[in-house]
């Protein structure tokens, strides 16, 4: 592993966000540090000097993006088999026999007709096979991803969108030299299905791993067979990260050359618990935006829905739900989701689709960097003091970036940067800066740019 000197500790970087919450960042591992001062000093470097980025852009090696959560647009078309729900008997009526139209996002669709809500709603979800063992739509909907292999799938007419998905670092990575279809890539997905364990069905994933691999190699080939660099944000990384796992270490090293992964830790979230429990509760009336639906309350139809959710490996025996009568750990998850109103297949899932995927993550053996927000309030464990799962927690607050908590970047740290074959790993900390910032604010957006340029320079680990 190369080593990175320590330029300042995460104590005295996040001294002031520290006083201003109360609370104590821990020193970090001084081999995987880049400090805040750093970070500035390399922001105002790319600050003043685009054309220098510019002039190098012959030399570059390709960028393939994979964005967050929610940041992939996919179309849908409904066959004769959609019979729509019982409260919205026109929903079939509007589409079915029209062609394609835009599922997900339809902010333009909504804001012109909000009788729509309820119809995509109910086009959304998935449901389970058991014969197939695996999720598909909802019958008589069909679904694609818009534009693979290209980042117009990031761009979005919400404006929450933009700050939230990866249209502003598109064009921080245009600034630097980059060209849409020459050396810049997206590898949009539908973020309602997630990898499963090894073994399990999962024609999702299976279908975008082989259209990533493709991907990847068309790239590297339309750039001298120069290897690829990956930048992943929040759950693109867990895409990334099982797709380089299940790739042989052959093609990984041929057709690789960085992984730059953004907003993610190894472990899973608190946060994640406080969302299931509401999606869980059933609100009646659903959320009046779409968003709303997804983001708020979470879809317990989705197949992603039990991904990001704790694990033993990281958060051991910690109390992460807390209760009157009992408290739940990382370790009693299925517990807790029994008593949060889930049945008993939904548990089962969890068990043999989801948790293996989380206790089985190990570091991708490609060369990596690590950038993460620190400094402010994030989720470390929730209450329900009464046990009523339907009602708003009060939440326990830790560091980190306001959805990836601190413990989850230190196991990365520890399961990446500590494993003798990983060739190289780095890990960069950004005092004061949320989950989104990283891919749309200013000096997020600067930093991220320093660290693909400087694996771009890199000619070996």
């Amino acid at each position: 592993m190369t080593v990175i000197p320590i330029i300042c500790s995460l104590r005295a970087a996040a001294k002031s966000a520290a006083a201003r919450r109360e609370m104590e960042a821990p020193a970090q591992d001084h081999r995987r540090l880049i400090a805040p001062l750093a970070l500035l000093l390399a922001a105002l470097f790319f600050a003043g000097a685009p054309s220098a980025a510019a002039r190098g852009a012959a030399g570059l090696h390709p960028v393939v993006l994979l964005p967050g959560f929610t940041c992939s647009q996919f179309d849908a078309r409904l066959t004769d088999a959609y019979e729509p729900p019982p409260a919205s008997p026109g929903c079939g009526a509007r589409r079915q026999g029209r062609g394609w139209f835009r599922l997900w996002e339809n902010y333009t669709a909504l804001q012109a007709d909000p009788a729509l809500l309820p119809c995509y709603q109910d086009q959304l979800r998935l449901v389970y096979d058991p014969a197939a063992g695996d999720y598909r739509n909802a019958p008589g909907v069909e679904t694609r991803v818009v534009s693979f292999g290209t980042t117009r799938s990031f761009r979005f007419d919400d404006p929450a969108q933009k700050d939230a998905c990866m249209e502003r670092l598109v064009e921080a990575l245009e600034g630097a030299g980059y060209r849409e279809g020459a050396n810049l890539f997206g590898a949009p997905y539908d973020f309602r299905y997630a990898p499963a364990a090894p073994g399990a069905a999962s024609a999702a994933f299976s279908a975008f791993r082989a259209s990533l691999t493709r991907l990847v190699e068309r790239a590297s080939a339309r750039n001298g067979n120069r290897p690829a660099i990956l930048v992943t944000h929040s759950f693109g990384g867990l895409y990334a990260t099982e797709f380089l796992n299940r790739a042989p270490l052959p093609w990984r090293r041929r057709h690789v050359k960085h992984l730059v992964m953004l907003g993610l830790g190894v472990g899973g979230s608190p946060l994640i618990l406080q969302v299931l429990a509401a999606a869980a509760a059933a609100p009646s009336p659903p959320p009046a935006t779409l968003r709303g639906t997804v983001l708020a309350f979470g879809n317990r139809s989705f197949g992603s829905t039990f991904s990001l959710l704790p694990s033993p490996k990281v958060y051991g025996a910690a109390p992460l739900v807390v209760t009157r009568a009992r408290n739940y750990t990382a370790e009693e998850i299925p517990e807790f989701l029994t008593a949060a109103g889930y049945s008993d297949d939904e548990v089962a899932r969890y068990r043999t689709r989801a948790l293996p995927v989380t206790l089985n993550f190990r570091a991708p053996l490609v060369p990596m960097t690590a950038v993460n927000g620190v400094g402010v309030p994030t989720v470390d464990k929730v209450v329900y003091w009464d046990g009523n799962f339907t009602e708003m927690p009060r939440v326990v607050n830790g560091d980190g970036d306001g959805i990836v908590n601190l413990e989850q970047v230190l196991a990365l740290q520890r399961f990446v940067g500590d494993d003798p074959d990983q060739p190289y790993f780095k890990s960069v900390l950004i005092p004061n800066m949320t989950h989104n910032g990283l891919v749309s604010d200013e000096l997020g957006l600067r930093s991220v740019i320093k660290e693909i340029m400087e694996a771009n320079r890199a000619t070996s680990f």
